[in-house]
């Protein structure tokens, strides 16, 4: 029997720039305390001890509901992504994937399995739904002429079956030409181009498969992304043990025209090259925290800055997240890989333990159910013990699936500034976070 999590679990005390606050930690919320009430919530909580809290405090931890409720059964399937070609043009040395093979042979998906996934999808997904295609790799532009022909299946197919499609798409840019801008831009989709920063970060981190830079081709596939818009183009940049300073290649990366941009940590890397592990993970939450501070204060200072692992922070603690899982892999997301079976995600394409059918032969959602159920933070430790579970989920599972829980400290300094940024944010610019009638705040689109 799983006993109640000690009170650090329940509650995190924290002060900003603007006083002394509260985290509730069951839904997220974040409360202003005066400093009588600060000084006996820390007495309690060095204690231990609920009943020492004030009331008003301990009357807020009897309000369970905004905790995550366990899953009767799994999620219906509203997303896939399609690893059209298990291959690649690139020789990123960190790279899970590994170029695309995943340890194996590099295969491309056939029309057919393309077509029976999206078949799949749209009846797997609930009536008058939206659905989402994610086309992956390896690099998807390898199967241009299948990435091409598979949205436009995918359009017509959802349109018969009442239902709607939006696209997302991650992509290296070394291959854009003209007609892949047009159709990015025709049909609605989120593009992420993985891009490392200015090019001496760029061609030392991510080279060609040959050897050679890859940022002046990277380049010049932006500019045709840029001059034929997509819905949506962000920037992701991997960064590793060897990457340094990240405020000038976030700086330089938004200042190329993306939306908004963002940097995922190397934890988990084929042969351990570069990985963020003890010191330079450490180096690296005091690196992120560094460009946090700049996007708030650029944000306090009434100016847009579009750091996505800021904004995405901002908005869970604003929308008051009881997250139980990491992401929707093996929920209401999963990926297929080049012949059809069916993995909890991209990350974990050809791992058996996270492996739950196939088009063909359909999906195994009891599997599902139990792998959701198993992994739920309420459910195991070090998670529930962590008053941060709600915001992180409990980490990635093809992270902590290959080296445990290495970040736990990461997320937690991570998050006990965005604590403090909300607090200051919030009343700084209280327009961001409610919308007026007619708009949608940056915080909230």
């Amino acid at each position: 029997m799983i006993g109640t999590p000690a009170l650090t679990a329940q509650l995190r005390q924290f002060s900003s720039a603007t006083g002394s606050h509260l985290f509730v930690v069951a839904g997220s919320r974040i409360f202003d305390i005066d400093a009588a009430t600060a000084t006996a919530v820390d007495h309690a909580l060095q204690l231990d001890d609920p009943r020492a809290l004030p009331p008003e405090v301990g009357a807020l931890l009897q309000d369970r509901p905004h905790a995550p409720a366990p899953l009767a059964q799994a999620p219906p399937i509203t997303a896939l992504s399609l690893n059209l070609m298990q291959a690649c043009n690139m020789g990123c040395g960190y790279c899970y994937a590994e170029q695309g093979s995943f340890g194996g042979a590099k295969r491309a998906m056939s029309a057919e399995v393309a077509s029976a996934s999206v078949d799949r999808l749209l009846e797997w997904a609930p009536p008058a739904s939206r659905v989402v295609i994610a086309f992956m790799g390896g690099e998807p532009f390898l199967a241009r002429t299948l990435l091409h022909e598979t949205t436009r299946y995918a359009c017509e197919a959802a349109r018969r079956s009442g239902r709607s499609v939006a696209f997302a798409l991650t992509t290296n840019a070394t291959m854009i030409a003209d007609e892949d801008a047009a159709l990015l831009a025709e049909y609605p989709f989120s593009v992420t181009v993985s891009i490392d920063g200015p090019p001496p970060v760029q061609d030392r981190q991510r080279p060609m498969l040959n050897g050679a830079p890859s940022s002046a081709r990277v380049r010049a596939g932006l500019d045709r992304l840029l001059a034929c818009r997509p819905r949506e183009l962000t920037a992701r940049m991997s960064a590793t043990a060897d990457t340094g300073p990240l405020l000038p290649i976030l700086e330089h990366v938004l200042s190329l025209g993306f939306d908004s941009a963002g940097f995922a940590p190397i934890i988990a890397a084929p042969g351990r090259r570069n990985e963020l592990t003890g010191a330079a993970l450490a180096r690296y939450t005091a690196e992120m925290i560094f460009c946090g501070r700049h996007a708030l204060a650029e944000w306090k200072a009434g100016r847009s800055y579009r750091f996505s692992n800021f904004e995405a922070a901002m908005r869970e603690l604003h929308r008051g997240s009881a997250r139980a899982h990491p992401c929707g892999a093996g929920a209401g997301y999963l990926s297929i890989d080049a012949d059809g079976d069916a993995f909890a995600c991209h990350r974990l394409v050809g791992n058996d333990a996270f492996h739950y059918g196939s088009v063909k032969q359909g999906i195994d959602d009891a599997a599902r159910l139990t792998h959701l159920t198993e992994r739920a933070v309420d459910t195991q430790e070090p998670c529930r013990s962590c008053w941060a579970r709600y915001l992180c989920g409990g980490g990635c599972y093809h992270e902590v699936s290959l080296r445990g829980r290495t970040g736990c400290d990461h997320v937690r300094g991570w998050l006990a500034f965005c604590l403090e940024a909300y607090a200051e944010l919030s009343e700084a610019r209280p327009e961001l976070f409610e919308p007026p009638p007619d708009s949608t705040p940056a915080f909230l689109s």
